[in-house]
């Protein structure tokens, strides 16, 4: 897999963040004289089977890719750590729609408009000391 991409000529790489996962996004173009198909690469696996085929993961992946009308143009590879396949799917996704940006500044209104370009920073809050989980503490009792 990663020799196939020495061939093709790196267009940009952005990082995205979710919960605690963190994914950097490389795009590649296509070599259109080999008959190369488009297609995501996470971890240099298919991105199907890395998203356990799960059509809510893959079609998050491919939004900004779905939006700007460019499914059959690049390569992306994307190198993922931490957190579950929630997280590492919607830190691709911002990964991509900033490299996109990266590639043509006038992608950016049409990512911002559909808010893929929006880090979400919910994370789960710590566990405090004394208490069960974060917030959940013990039935107080009068008596």
């Amino acid at each position: 897999m990663s020799a196939n991409t020495l061939n093709n000529e790196l267009l940009a790489t952005a990082v995205g963040r979710r919960k605690t996962a963190v994914a950097i996004v490389q795009i590649y173009k296509l070599d259109l004289n080999n008959n190369e198909k488009s297609r995501v690469l996470i971890n240099d696996r298919f991105g199907e089977v890395v998203m356990q085929f799960n059509p809510a993961y893959l079609n998050s992946l491919k939004l900004s890719l779905t939006l700007l009308n460019l499914e059959d143009t690049y390569l992306i590879k994307a190198k993922t750590r931490g957190g579950g396949l929630n997280g590492q799917a919607k830190a691709i996704s911002l990964g991509l729609a900033r490299a996109l940006c990266k590639i043509d500044p006038e992608y950016r209104s049409v990512l911002k408009m559909a808010g893929l370009l929006r880090r979400d920073s919910r994370s789960v809050e710590r566990k405090k000391y004394g208490l069960k989980k974060a917030r959940k503490a013990s039935q107080y009792s009068k008596r």
